[in-house]
């Protein structure tokens, strides 16, 4: 299983403001209904269509104020765990980091290797984007 891990990212929030937000898909109906076809959201889970291809993510783990993890369903196309870790080091700081779990072979590992790098840097820094602008409800 190979692991990719985001850079840090500082977000000038408390740790539970940040937990209370990833860990409830319901929560980002605001923010994906638009970027997505057919999507649908529990606090459990979530289903949508991207590019034609059905999605379906569960929490499976969640520690509050600092750990929420979440996994697709058995048909995803890959083996995957996706990790979300943050710590709070004051009220108004808390930094974040993702991480991804995946089982890729050889061949898709060189392929796509960096372009999930990638996009798992992008993904933090745009989440603690969001919470670091303007007034946030949570």
């Amino acid at each position: 299983m190979e692991k990719y891990e985001s850079k840090q990212q500082q977000i000038r929030r408390p740790a539970a403001q940040v937990y209370t937000l990833l860990s409830d898909f319901s929560n980002f109906t605001p923010a994906l209904r638009d970027r997505v076809e057919e999507w649908q959201a529990t606090q459990e889970s979530c289903s949508f269509r991207v590019k034609g291809i059905s999605v379906r993510l569960r929490i499976v783990d969640r520690v509050p104020d600092s750990l929420v993890k979440i996994t697709g369903d058995e048909n995803a196309p890959l083996d995957f765990t996706l990790w979300f870790q943050f710590k709070e080091l004051a009220p108004d700081d808390t930094r974040m980091r993702i991480v991804l779990h995946v089982e890729l072979n050889m061949v898709m590992r060189m392929m796509i290797g960096s372009k999930i790098q990638g996009a798992i840097d992008e993904m933090a820094r745009q989440i603690a984007d969001t919470f670091n602008r303007a007034p946030f409800p949570v």
